[in-house]
């Protein structure tokens, strides 16, 4: 099953419940049919923020230090948290339901095409933030959903080989900028180990457990197996292997976004790849990486440079 539909039963289902719970209180509590679907949706709301806010309470029992430049006070804690939650909701409840994989090119753009690969549990909704902006500058992408939702990370190397040659064809360009957000940088790296770094101009990864992470530990799956650590920090087997895999020119194409209060990523020092390039934020969660206006901000401005730097090259 694709997370697509996955995701359109998981609404239906609270929406189900939200119906039921509104029909007990309407039935028991005496409470009008409007205050009692009202009712009923507040309270899948408040299970949904629950589950947000366990998600950061799971995150600080394996948090690394966060440096004194990036700790934040109660108020910020709070945006924090409605950032992220709001982020977490949009995207599982409205995007990813809706959105598919797709590609817009634009021929008489110079800059370099851009590959955006989605994380664990995720499609190619989750990047409705960034898809505009790449637009505004005339930026060619395309996006790829990646499956099965468990599958092993090494297996989705043929469908980002595939996703980085039709971009290049339909483009008449090569190499190709990737950005990936959590596993996907995890991918990306997967598939440069598996198909090498020629067609690469920079990959950029947002919130990825480059040494796992001890949340991975939860999820089902080969892909949450593979991200793991333990509580001591010991990466898995399978990203040790990875790491093993690359040499410093390899690593000097990665640039790696973060956030020191990552509520998934934990340690969110994992994101921290040596020899790549670093990129550290605090006060914005994780799935928020792919909304939030400073990050996304940055990431164009990493982008920007690159298209710099690739048009000084072919001037030469």
């Amino acid at each position: 099953m694709s997370v697509r539909w996955m995701t359109r039963i998981l609404l239906l289902a609270q929406a189900a419940a939200a119906l039921l719970i509104g029909w007990c209180l309407q039935r028991w509590a005496g409470l009008t049919a409007g205050w009692a679907i009202f009712a009923g949706v507040a309270a899948v709301v408040a299970l949904r923020l629950l589950i947000n806010m366990n998600n950061f309470l799971l995150a600080a029992c394996f948090a690394s230090p966060t440096p004194a430049a990036f700790r934040v006070g109660p108020a910020a804690r709070l945006r924090l948290l409605a950032e992220e939650f709001c982020a977490s909701m949009l995207t599982t409840s409205w995007r990813m339901p809706r959105i598919v994989a797709g590609m817009r090119i634009y021929p008489d753009s110079a800059c370099v095409p851009v590959l955006l690969v989605h994380g664990y549990g995720c499609n190619s909704g989750y990047w409705a933030r960034l898809l505009p902006l790449l637009d505004a500058e005339r930026i060619s992408h395309a996006t790829v959903d990646l499956e099965p939702i468990g599958g092993d990370i090494d297996a989705y190397t043929g469908q980002v080989q595939q996703a980085v040659e039709q971009l290049c064809a339909a483009s008449g360009q090569s190499p190709v900028a990737i950005v990936g957000h959590s596993m996907g940088g995890l991918v990306a790296r997967a598939w440069m180990r598996a198909c090498g770094t020629a067609r690469v101009a920079r990959v950029i990864t947002l919130g990825t457990p480059h040494h796992g992470t001890a949340l991975a530990g939860f999820g089902p799956g080969a892909n949450a197996r593979q991200m793991r650590c333990s509580r001591a920090g010991g990466a898995s087997a399978w990203l040790q292997r990875l790491g093993a895999g690359e040499d410093p020119g390899t690593r000097a194409l990665l640039t790696s976004f973060y956030s020191h209060h990552d509520n998934i990523v934990a340690p969110q020092l994992s994101s921290v790849l040596p020899g790549a390039r670093h990129v550290a934020f605090g006060g914005v969660g994780h799935v928020a990486l792919g909304s939030n206006r400073r990050v996304l901000a940055a990431v164009m401005r990493e982008l920007s440079a690159l298209n710099v730097a690739v048009a000084r090259l072919r001037a030469q």
